[in-house]
């Protein structure tokens, strides 16, 4: 007991540490980001100009003019901090310099990310799964080894997060359904869909604009189904929609939302396949690897809609309390992003709010 308050208060402390270094350096980043007339000399030093030429030349990166290159390094110098930050506040995992490093917060949200409407489960207007039994559920899961997942894709500079997370849960439930995998078209939901919340009206999707994964399997059931990858291929950026009925390659039957508890979306996990997941993004443009777990990150402002593929139970500990259970999240943002494209986030705290939007679908087999 007297080790757990020992930890506990020492968490406490480096929270408190933490957010009170969090605000004068991000108060300091943003003056250097916001106000060229107030930037400091040191922002532009070798040693800082040195790492930006190494991010550019690692991510093939090039500005068109010096005035943006400078204005990318400065945000470039900024996010530094803010990784920095982020691993402070998120110890079990490593952040540092990634493919995002030249984007402000408001860029990266914009082109990256997707989700719209915050994070209310409940939006499509249905209610939860019935409750599954949760004894006996394996230790570790993962069904990428079933061979239900097909490869890392990404989404370019295009906030169509909603469309992969919706492919990715159905290419795992067909997979299922029918014992076959097939990459299946995410530009015929950018194109086409233009489906609304039927609670409110405001949140529809709009391609490259966010959407929401419920509001696509709506439209693939009056759509009548969705092409694959082959047929209808992606371009990143919304077009004419050019979906062709006779070339549907699987059919949505039903889908449901999940219930909150982690349990329970593990259970459902196992028992349908993949899950399709919105979470707050806000750790991830600073993510390495390892497994996430901040000691801060709002549940309410989910943003990006991601693939749940499996779990683990020993990913990583805090003070060396012991070993702790992760999530196994498919990412679209590439495999040079992360783990090879997968994130790692830590499970049993409702963390970054993961399990505010869970869905699973079924598809029709013909």
């Amino acid at each position: 007991m007297a080790a757990k308050s020992l930890a506990l208060n020492f968490i406490i402390g480096v929270m408190l540490l933490c957010v009170a270094l969090s605000e004068t350096s991000r108060d300091s980043s943003m003056r250097q980001v916001t106000d060229d007339s107030i930037v400091n000399d040191s922002l532009l030093g070798t040693a800082t100009e040195k790492r930006f030429l190494s991010f550019m030349a690692t991510y093939g990166k090039s500005y068109p003019t010096r005035d943006e290159y400078v204005h990318r390094l400065r945000i470039f110098a900024g996010n530094v901090i803010k990784a920095a930050e982020h691993q402070a506040l998120d110890p079990s995992a490593v952040h540092g310099v990634t493919q995002f490093s030249d984007l402000t917060a408001e860029e990266f949200e914009r082109m990256y990310t997707g989700v719209v409407g915050g994070g209310s489960q409940m939006k499509s207007g249905l209610m939860a799964a019935p409750l599954l039994g949760v004894d006996g559920l394996p230790e570790n899961f993962d069904w990428r080894e079933k061979g239900a997942v097909t490869e890392v894709k990404k989404q370019g500079t295009c906030g169509s997060c909603w469309a992969f997370s919706t492919t990715g849960a159905i290419e795992g439930a067909h997979f299922i359904a029918a014992g076959k995998l097939l990459s299946l078209s995410e530009q015929q939901l950018v194109d086409c869909d233009n489906k609304c919340d039927p609670k409110d009206k405001r949140e529809c999707d709009r391609g490259c604009g966010g959407g929401l994964m419920t509001n696509a399997y709506k439209y693939l059931i009056e759509a009548g189904g969705l092409e694959e990858e082959s047929s209808y291929p992606y371009t990143g950026k919304r077009g004419k929609c050019k979906f062709n009925p006779e070339k549907v390659a699987v059919r949505v039957a039903n889908f449901t939302n999940i219930p909150t508890e982690e349990d329970q979306i593990a259970a459902n996990l196992v028992r349908y396949g993949p899950l399709a997941v919105g979470l707050n993004a806000v750790f991830m443009q600073t993510y390495i690897g390892g497994v996430s777990c901040p000691l801060i990150c709002s549940k309410r402002r989910i943003n990006h809609g991601v693939l749940l593929v499996g779990y683990g139970a020993k990913g990583f500990s805090i003070l060396r309390l012991g070993n702790k259970p992760y999530w196994i999240i498919k990412n679209s943002w590439g495999k040079q992003w992360g783990e090879h494209g997968y994130y790692k986030l830590c499970r049993g705290y409702s963390m970054c709010g993961m399990n505010k939007m869970v869905s699973a679908v079924v598809t029709q087999v013909f």
